[in-house]
């Protein structure tokens, strides 16, 4: 007790002294809002007050005010990254509501432009039946036919079908990028802060999203007859700096047992190798074939339904007119009836059967196996096994997108050798679709 009244009484003689003291003289020049910690060190051995003031000696710490401006920058990009989360909810929701609302137009366009044809149709079939009303008759199935014509036309434009698609696919990718973002801001999986990176990745993936599936219908709507059939891409694309240019001929060190580090083995290596080969060659080829066909169908009756319908408007504008052996135009009238029923069953396998629905999905199914691909090469691309996602886990999510288990990727591992041929290959990467 005597030692620490000793050492107070110091303390406070050192304080109140002259500036020329020598813990004043060596005091940094610091800011008057710096705070400051002052810590009084007694050695262990004092035990009396006859102890020299000499074994006292006095710690100053200064607090570096740069650590609040870190934190402060740590929380703006906390704050980003929620205002990124509720961006990509509230994009979900548009595109959830809007969607309703393009599948509820493909159903009532159809089923008025065929009412439309059909009933001019047989106003054009019962005409020459009537001659007392021919005219009136004539000119009813004219306009309906014409009326269904430019509505057939416009629908073929905007294909409905394909557009309530494209926001059904864009509202689970949406809420799927709202997830990811949450999981970030939770933390619970997090060895980081977040950081300005985090937050760019972030945004690449909305502006990603809202190239692949835009809102506004006129103008910004995806070509809904592409001159070449493509994958669908929701994901950014990734930057230079992230693109290897060799593929590593092994994943990493190798340990005692034969294993590399992070959970990556050249048999992995063989069987992701092999994979991404028959998901180019089988899965994606088969979409993007079949996805072909669709288009070409859906093109052609796309011009044959107001063509035909346009024909019959201009058939039933001849009915009723008188030939040189007396015929009152049945001919015409035949030919407007038959002409705004083929324009109907035109119409009806169109928009009826979905097709632009059935395209957009098989480029949605093209695009998913084009990410695990771009995922795959990714990984492969990396030369640091370390920096590297756990291999096992990557090979479960990879097992989990294509519908297989973990070990049935390891038929694959075959086909990562070059006497295999793409011809040789029958079996399908993807069990999923």
């Amino acid at each position: 007790m005597a030692a620490a009244l000793h050492a107070q009484r110091l303390f406070l003689t050192a304080s109140t002294s002259s500036p020329s003291s020598s813990w004043t003289a060596r005091r940094p020049r610091r800011s008057a809002a710096v705070p400051c910690r002052a810590a009084l060190r007694v050695p262990s051995g004092l035990q009396t007050s006859a102890a020299s003031p000499a074994d006292l000696t006095l710690k100053l710490d200064w607090i570096d005010a740069r650590v609040p401006a870190a934190a402060a920058q740590d929380g703006a990009a906390v704050e980003k990254l929620r205002a990124v989360a509720e961006a990509a909810a509230d994009r979900a929701e548009m595109h959830d509501i809007i969607g309703r609302q393009r599948d509820n137009w493909n159903h009532l366009l159809l089923h008025s432009t065929n009412s439309l044809t059909l009933a001019a149709s047989v106003m054009a079939a019962l005409a020459p039946a009537a001659p007392g009303t021919v005219g009136a008759l004539k000119a009813s199935a004219g306009a309906l036919l014409a009326t269904a014509a430019v509505t057939m036309a416009a629908v073929n434009r905007i294909q409905p079908s394909q557009l309530a698609e494209e926001q059904r696919n864009a509202t689970r990718l949406w809420r799927q990028l709202e997830r990811d973002v949450r999981a970030d801001l939770d933390g619970h999986h997090r060895t980081a802060p977040i950081t300005e990176a985090d937050v760019q990745d972030a945004m690449d993936r909305v502006l990603a999203l809202d190239a692949a599936y835009p809102l506004p219908l006129l103008p910004g709507m995806l070509d809904k007859f592409p001159k070449a059939v493509e994958p669908a891409r929701w994901w950014p694309r990734r930057r230079p700096q992230q693109l290897k240019s060799k593929r590593p001929k092994s994943f990493g060190r190798r340990s005692g047992n034969g294993n590399t580090n992070n959970g990556w083995t050249p048999e992995l290596e063989e069987e992701m190798r092999g994979l991404l080969r028959v998901l180019k060659a089988k899965d994606e080829h088969q979409y993007l074939s079949v996805g072909k066909l669709v288009l070409t169908l859906n093109r052609g009756l796309a011009v044959a339904g107001p063509a035909l319908a346009g024909t019959a408007a201009i058939a039933a504008a001849f009915i009723g007119s008188s030939s040189g052996n007396g015929d009152a135009g049945s001919w015409a009238s035949g030919a407007a009836a038959l002409c705004g029923a083929l324009a109907a069953a035109a119409n009806t396998v169109e928009h009826g059967g979905q097709l632009g629905m059935l395209f957009e999905l098989l480029r949605n199914c093209a695009g998913f196996y084009r990410k695990i691909q771009e995922d795959i090469e990714a990984a492969l691309g990396e030369p640091d096994a370390e920096r590297r996602e756990d291999g096992e886990v990557f090979e479960t999510k990879v097992a989990l997108l294509l519908g297989r288990s973990a070990s049935d990727l390891r038929q694959f591992r075959r086909m990562a050798s070059a006497s295999v041929r793409d011809e040789d290959i029958k079996d399908y990467a993807g069990k999923l679709f």
